[in-house]
């Protein structure tokens, strides 16, 4: 030892001075209060801190809280606006399958129906067709115009009710002695028929027209344009009669539902109807032909 150096050896300091030790201070004895508070600690820093995490909570933590892209937001969206028209799609389509439960020879009557509208607008296009062809062809272009427009007024008289017309349909005979009957039920019936092809329709003494209209009269009864008719309401109308009588049959149809008013109907073939009912022709106040 170095005989200069009095703290080798020793423990004391190279300056030759003992330093003191502090003074022990007692430990504090742990308490289950302690406990507590290092749990809550551990809740609030989060899992992870301070101890090792599972794979669970690495999963978790990796999928929460997302972190989204202003991309995958639109990517979300656009699958969103994809799935609700899908829907819509699916719920619109179980909707207008009102025929679902419909039975099978219900169904050959429906079909038979749409084939024959189709073939009647066939027949009108080949119609219009052959008076064009007529009017191209003929020698006397002039002449065969007037036939044709002779032709067409008379279609038109009898459509605006202004002239008698005749020829093949159904009488519809609809009986209310209940009273049940209202002016929206006659106006189905109409509508129905005119679908089917009806050309002419006469109900009671009223002639039916595009601008009819109907309502429901006090005291009982219908008023249609005006006029009161009252039951039975005898319905003439003139058409393919193998149209018309299965379009006021189908399943949920003008006949089944004003039967369930307790009406009694009967629906006729006949070979001649007359349609007499006849309504003013009326003069336009301001219209005039562009021609004049």
């Amino acid at each position: 030892m170095n005989p200069m150096n009095p703290g080798d050896g020793d423990g004391t300091p190279e300056d030759g001075r003992r330093r003191e030790l502090p003074a022990e201070v007692p430990a504090t004895p742990r308490t289950p209060d302690d406990g507590a508070k290092a749990e809550r600690s551990e809740e609030k820093a989060g899992p992870g801190k301070g101890k090792s995490l599972t794979g669970r909570q690495r999963l978790v933590k990796g999928l929460w809280p997302p972190r989204l892209t202003r991309a995958q937001l639109i990517v979300a969206l656009l699958l969103f606006v994809l799935g609700l028209g899908l829907a819509i799609q699916v719920r619109s389509t179980n909707d207008s399958s009102a025929l679902r439960g419909a039975r099978q020879e219900d169904l050959v009557r429906i079909l038979d129906e749409l084939d024959d509208r189709t073939q009647r607008l066939e027949d009108e296009k080949r119609r219009l067709e052959d008076q064009r062809t007529g009017l191209e062809s003929s020698s006397d272009q002039a002449e065969e115009a007037r036939k044709q427009t002779a032709e067409r007024e008379r279609q038109l008289g009898i459509l605006a009710g202004t002239v008698a017309a005749q020829g093949p349909g159904i009488t519809l005979t609809i009986d209310d002695k209940k009273g049940t009957v209202e002016a929206d039920m006659l106006l189905d019936a109409i509508q129905e028929l005119r679908a089917a092809g009806a050309e002419a329709i006469q109900v009671n003494d009223v002639r039916v027209v595009a601008s009819t209209h109907l309502s429901d009269a006090t005291g009982g009864g219908v008023r249609v344009d005006g006029r009161k008719v009252a039951a039975p309401y005898r319905f003439k109308v003139i058409g393919k009669p193998q149209d018309l009588e299965p379009a006021l049959n189908i399943p949920g149809g003008v006949v089944q539902t004003l039967e369930k008013e307790q009406a009694t109907v009967t629906v006729a073939r006949t070979e001649k109807i007359v349609v007499d009912a006849l309504r003013p022709a009326k003069q336009p106040d301001y219209a005039r032909s562009s021609s004049q």
